[in-house]
């Protein structure tokens, strides 16, 4: 014997007669913090963001201390294992 039972309803109406919390307050304010800092990783991302970023005066120390130390010859400290 074969029985098939056919429900029609949506998630909420379902979520309802399960007993389960209604989830959509929390969903909707984690999008709205997801959407907000999406949105300052963008405004980081223009033009004017990655000029400010790329042409940064320190940027320049940074990466000549990064390439000098990568090089061992950056702020006079000796590789590891040698003396």
């Amino acid at each position: 014997m074969k029985i098939n039972i056919e429900i029609d309803c949506t998630p909420l109406e379902a979520r309802e007669f399960m007993g389960l919390p209604d989830v959509q307050p929390m969903q909707a304010a984690i999008l709205e913090k997801l959407q907000a800092r999406m949105m300052a990783s963008l405004e980081s991302l223009s033009p004017e963001g990655l000029m400010k970023t790329w042409f940064d005066p320190k940027m320049a120390e940074r990466f000549q201390d990064m390439f000098g130390g990568l090089a061992g010859f950056g702020s006079g400290a000796k590789p590891k294992g040698k003396t």
